[in-house]
């Protein structure tokens, strides 16, 4: 049977201490309207953008510099009519070695093509894992959405979606 999850990868110019720290903080990654811990065991972190988005996760597991897991426990989309996607997906970041750089395979279990939202999610999940992830990695500055700006707001806008 085929794997239909979402799955992106990069190779970062930096050690896997290095990038599995950067990965930990999602306010750098991902956007600043995060609210809880991103890197703590068996914590919850809300996120939302306007009522495009709005989702609440948890780290459910933490292997230091190999692997972290992030469960989506709520989920809400203004733009699908089925406002279950995405609920009880898992957010998979595996790190590697690949001599003095870092392979990080990023898989979104359960993202699967069937979905409403897919191709706005495989859209904005490779801007960030291959822009804002990897530009943190290696710079130390990644491409977060501010609270009005940012990925999001250019994809609200690419894809016509409501935005209230």
């Amino acid at each position: 049977m085929a794997n239909n999850n979402f799955t992106t990868s990069i190779l970062v110019d930096k050690n896997i201490s290095a990038a599995f720290n950067s990965i930990k903080n999602f306010r750098t990654l991902w956007s600043e309207e995060i609210e809880g811990n991103t890197d703590k065991m068996g914590e919850t972190f809300s996120y939302h953008y306007k009522d495009v988005h709005l989702c609440k996760m948890k780290l459910i597991e933490i292997n230091p510099d190999k692997k972290l897991v992030y469960q989506v426990i709520d989920n809400e989309f203004n733009f699908t009519k089925d406002k279950t996607e995405w609920i009880n997906t898992k957010l998979i970041f595996e790190l590697n070695p690949e001599g003095t750089k870092t392979k990080i395979v990023f898989t979104h279990e359960g993202l699967v093509p069937t979905y409403e939202c897919y191709q706005v999610c495989q859209d904005a999940w490779t801007s960030y894992i291959q822009g804002s992830l990897k530009n943190l990695i290696e710079t130390g500055t990644g491409k977060p959405n501010g609270k009005e700006t940012g990925l999001n707001a250019e994809l609200v806008e690419k894809w016509g979606l409501p935005n209230k």
